[in-house]
């Protein structure tokens, strides 16, 4: 069964109006979530000649290796469109992916890659002005219910909370999708990391997540996992970084303009996908036995909300906001100096405003509370 994606529509359309300087296409993302089946859905509608090439084979990273260079024009003779999926298996990618895009005018080159820290690296300078990016996520909410009713859509929202939006799991029953989730976790969520990285203690990965989990909607503090981790705080800094990089995580920075009591250097850390994180913690129980659903609310829009702002191309910073004495809100956007905050609140509430603080601080901001009621008008739109 194949689900339509966001940016499928704007990527047929760069396949289907070739020019003389075809950009290669990046398309990053988690192993995991889609990104070898959306490309082939790409070549499948396209009537241009098309070929994919699966780089986890060795006989693939040798026909693209760097050595192997002077045969290419073998290798794409007679093609409109080549994919290499997984290419940071390529050694040299970056400068194949050159020769590639200079050589060979009419070739349009698409390139995923599950590590964007390895295949970035090896691409941002020789591909500079040639190169269009894409990121890949879990599903939106919003992609797997375009025909769902609203009973459908309750229920499908009540289970993306326990289960995310993998397209593995989404596609499952509770137990093939918990099954599912725990591989995910085991066998591919670190893989890039662990191999490309070479990290000398990869058990503190799963520790520092664990600890993650349990802090989502909290604000993080590095000194605090290095003293329970009992590391140096740069060992966690890196750690999080790489988790980052590999989108598994995301951080939110606290916003700090005009206020003397604002808490500006902290941050929190949200799962860009919550079966992920229920997981690593083992919790995949039902609401009416947890204790942090509003914790998870709070996550999910704001992954969701992110996704969409990514796939819109639209240049947004995003921020919480707290005070030393305590006030905060959830989620802020800032466009062009303009501001919008957001209050995520599982059940509905009386509250209309925002604190007297904030307002005072930014008065010209929109303040909305964000309910299952209203969020897909809101946050999805």
């Amino acid at each position: 069964m194949f689900i339509p994606r966001i940016i499928e529509n704007d990527l047929k359309s760069r396949l289907e109006e070739p020019s003389e300087n075809n950009k290669v296409i990046v398309i990053y993302g988690a192993r995991q979530v889609g990104k070898t089946t959306l490309v082939k859905q790409l070549i499948k509608d396209s009537s241009r000649r098309s070929e994919y090439f699966n780089c986890d084979y060795f006989d693939i990273q040798s026909l693209f290796s760097w050595e192997n260079a002077g045969n290419l024009p073998n290798v794409v003779k007679n093609l409109d469109i080549i994919v290499l999926d997984e290419a940071q298996r390529i050694r040299n990618i970056g400068l194949v992916l050159k020769i590639l895009h200079d050589d060979f005018p009419h070739l349009q080159v698409i390139a995923t890659g599950s590590s964007s820290f390895e295949l970035s690296n090896n691409i941002n300078e020789p591909l500079t002005g040639r190169k269009k990016v894409y990121k890949l996520f879990p599903f939106t909410f919003n992609e797997i219910n375009l025909k769902a009713t609203v009973v459908e859509t309750n229920r499908n929202l009540a289970r993306v909370l326990r289960f995310g939006l993998y397209p593995s799991v989404i596609l499952n029953d509770d137990k093939q999708a918990q099954e599912n989730l725990y591989e995910i976790t085991s066998s591919y969520l670190f893989k890039d990391i662990l191999e490309f990285q070479h990290l000398k203690k990869p058990e503190i990965l799963l520790s520092l997540l664990k600890l993650l989990a349990f802090q989502i909607s909290n604000e993080v503090s590095y000194t605090e996992l290095a003293g329970k981790l009992q590391v140096d705080q740069t060992v966690v800094q890196r750690y999080v970084q790489l988790l980052e990089d590999n989108f598994v995580i995301f951080k939110l920075p606290a916003l700090k303009k005009n206020l003397r009591n604002e808490i500006g250097k902290s941050r929190k850390i949200y799962f860009w996908d919550l079966g992920i994180r229920n997981a690593i913690i083992q919790r995949f129980h039902t609401f009416d036995t947890r204790d942090d659903i509003g914790a998870l609310w709070e996550n999910f829009c704001i992954a969701e909300r992110l996704k969409l702002l990514n796939y819109q191309q639209k240049q947004v910073n995003s921020f919480f906001w707290r005070t030393y004495s305590q006030r905060e809100i959830d989620y802020i956007e800032e466009t062009d100096g303009k501001y919008n905050a957001f209050e995520f609140k599982w059940k509905p509430i009386k509250k209309t405003s925002a604190p007297r603080e904030y307002s005072a601080g930014y008065p010209d901001s929109g303040y909305t509370i964000v309910t299952p009621g209203n969020f897909s008008d809101i946050l999805l739109t």
